[in-house]
């Protein structure tokens, strides 16, 4: 049988390029995987770090390095370059004063490291390009560089986007680094949100210009980059994200947007007897149990942390939890004990399959993740997309927001016993929706869309092949 994609019979080759961060290269591996089991012959390009995630998703690696920052699973214990340590500890102060302070920070943070080094990309993917001769890649939307390297030599590219729909703007409406809702609880006054709307707006047109002036040296034959952080594959858009009505529209005549639901494989392996002694140990005093987990850069809020165990001891009896602690483990020893349990990492997929609920930042992969094993969790949103994936969990029924900013030991106690006692109007509905979906679904939908009808190794309409 052919194999889809390629009009020769081959299998399609199929290059999945990931920026260096373990909440990304994760659900990048597993859409690798999922392609591979589709028929296609799949390279995961990612830091050297990460090859272990190919391995695990049964599929080749090769080493690339497309940005100067890093995060293999715990953002503080990662080795960085230089600088890179001390803007860390800038946005994590940041996220202390609040929504705007952290986004504010963040656009600073943009407008200087996301184009740092286009020559150097390009090069890379060049000599990438010549090497393996893939007839398609699939890049993370925010590898800004990658999409501009693709842009200029003219390759065929898939557009996977690893957060919020709107990390992928539809139209000009709202800055990229603004909210396109907020959460109930979270809403900054109007002095605040033009302030935030001027700064991510300036960061944007001077990223804008950046990405064309590079276009213009390097493919000036090409079509126009236009909004920088707009430009994505005119073939094809993959969102691990559920399909919500409300979510902004895309023009008519874009790309097709495959809204893939979750990116969590179909089994997970058993974490081993510890782990399971953990839940066993839990589980025989306690009647309810709860993870604790604010992603691989927000672990390093131990104040949070704190204040959401001791929230649970006192206000909600016969709960118990597991706290991912990151490289705060020993500062939050203390609260160790029989029904508290703190690690640096934890099994979070296979700990969903255990627990009652989870409390979580908002993050793209803890929110999915919870639809797809059906908990209901608590979100405390901190910075980037995480204020519209918790305006959006909050609306669809399938979580609550709290505002970290302003939490204390009673809020937190209070808000973790009306997650366990009441449940959640839309938890069902769309952990089913998510469940149709999948890896599997978008990887098929990649290569339906890629395989076209001009066959391998063809170009974007109007962009020449630059050698």
């Amino acid at each position: 049988m052919e194999s889809p994609g390629v009009t020769s019979g081959r299998a399609p080759r199929v290059v999945v390029v990931s920026p260096p961060f373990a909440s990304h290269a994760q659900p990048l591996s597993v859409l690798a995987g999922a392609l591979a089991r589709e028929g296609a012959d799949v390279v995961l390009a990612s830091g050297p770090s990460f090859e272990d995630f190919a391995d695990r998703a049964g599929v080749a690696f090769v080493p690339l390095t497309v940005t100067r920052n890093a995060n293999t699973g715990v953002a503080r214990s990662t080795r960085q370059a230089p600088g890179e340590a001390e803007r860390l500890e800038e946005f994590l102060d940041s996220t202390r004063r609040g929504p705007v302070s952290a986004l504010l920070t963040q656009a600073r943070h943009r407008g200087r490291d996301m184009l740092s080094d286009p020559e150097g990309t390009l090069d890379a993917l060049r000599a990438l390009d010549a090497r393996l001769r893939p007839d398609w890649y699939v890049v993370d939307q925010l590898s800004y560089p990658v999409t501009l390297a693709l842009h200029c030599l003219g390759l065929r590219y898939a557009t996977f986007c690893p957060g919020h729909p709107t990390y992928v703007p539809g139209s000009d409406d709202v800055p990229f680094g603004m909210p396109y809702a907020w959460p109930r609880e979270i809403r900054p006054g109007e002095e605040q949100l033009a302030q935030l709307r001027a700064a991510a707006g300036a960061v944007e047109t001077a990223f804008t210009r950046r990405f064309a002036d590079v276009a213009r040296v390097h493919a000036p034959e090409a079509r126009p980059t236009g909004r920088a952080f707009a430009l994505a594959s005119p073939y094809a858009v993959a969102f691990t994200y559920p399909e919500f009505p409300w979510l902004p529209g895309h023009p008519e005549n874009g790309p097709s947007l495959l809204y893939g639901g979750h990116s969590v494989p179909d089994s997970e392996p058993e974490p081993g007897p510890e782990w399971e002694e953990v839940v066993r140990r839990l589980r025989a005093g306690h009647d309810r149990l709860v993870l604790i987990a604010l992603g691989t850069f927000l672990s390093a809020r131990d104040d949070v942390l704190a204040l959401l165990v001791k929230g649970l001891r006192a206000h909600v009896p016969g709960a118990a939890a597991v706290v991912a602690a990151g490289d705060r483990t020993a500062a939050l020893s203390t609260l160790a004990g029989p029904g508290v349990h703190v690690a640096a990492t934890v099994p979070q997929r296979w700990l969903l399959g255990k627990v009652d609920a989870m409390v979580h930042h908002g993050g793209n992969n803890s929110f999915t993740e919870c639809l797809a094993s059906g908990v209901p969790a608590l979100v405390l949103p901190f910075s980037s997309d995480q204020f519209a994936i918790a305006h959006d969990a909050e609306r669809a029924g399938v979580a609550r927001c709290v505002d970290p900013s302003l939490l204390e030991e009673r809020s937190a106690g209070q808000a973790l016993r009306r997650l366990l006692d009441e449940p959640l109007p839309g938890i069902d509905r769309w952990s089913r929706w998510v469940g149709r979906r999948g890896p599997a679904w978008t990887a098929r939908g990649l290569i339906r869309e890629m395989s076209g009808t001009d066959g391998a190794r063809s170009a974007a309409p109007s962009v020449p092949r630059v050698r």
